[in-house]
């Protein structure tokens, strides 16, 4: 049998004490930490760009930033009027937006061009899902990449 003893000063004790709690709270909230961390880095790509979006090559250009693949040419392109007043569904969508460093309030009640194209390579998904990029003076100002059908979806420009 072997026994062994260890003498700390109060001093030690605490600072060791210090050091195991100061890891458990990393590792519990380290997680949160990367994902908030992902977030903030979506935002600030989105927002330190100049996100043109005036020509097709200047919207092909940001949506491959992103990693998707999409066709040549958009599906639809429509004019659209953002809300003056936005329901709770808007509201919802611009959260989404908000997510991504975008803000509608700005454009409510102006009129915007929505460009759709079809997204070739979503995971596991390989057709019915598309990229909506809405643009105003020439810059995109919101947009998503959503999936029709029994499993829809809607989720902001990043793969992740």
């Amino acid at each position: 049998m072997v026994i062994m003893s260890f003498r700390f000063s109060k001093k030690k004790l605490v600072f060791i004490v210090g050091i195991f709690l100061f890891a458990i709270t990393a590792v519990l909230f380290g997680g949160k930490l990367i994902g908030a961390v992902q977030q903030t880095a979506v935002q600030s790509k989105v927002k330190s760009e100049k996100i043109l979006g005036g020509t097709e090559e200047e919207r092909q250009k940001f949506i491959r930033s992103f990693g998707w693949e999409v066709a040549e040419e958009p599906l639809t392109v429509m004019e659209v009027k953002i809300p003056e007043e936005f329901d709770s569904v808007y509201e919802e969508y611009n959260n989404l937006q908000k997510t991504q460093g975008m803000d509608l309030t700005k454009y409510q009640g102006k009129r915007c061009k929505k460009y759709q194209y079809s997204v070739l390579n979503y995971p596991d998904r390989p057709e019915h899902v598309v990229c909506t990029l809405l643009v105003y003076d020439g810059r995109v100002v919101g947009g998503d990449i959503s999936g029709g059908g029994e499993n829809g979806f809607t989720h902001g420009f990043s793969m992740s």
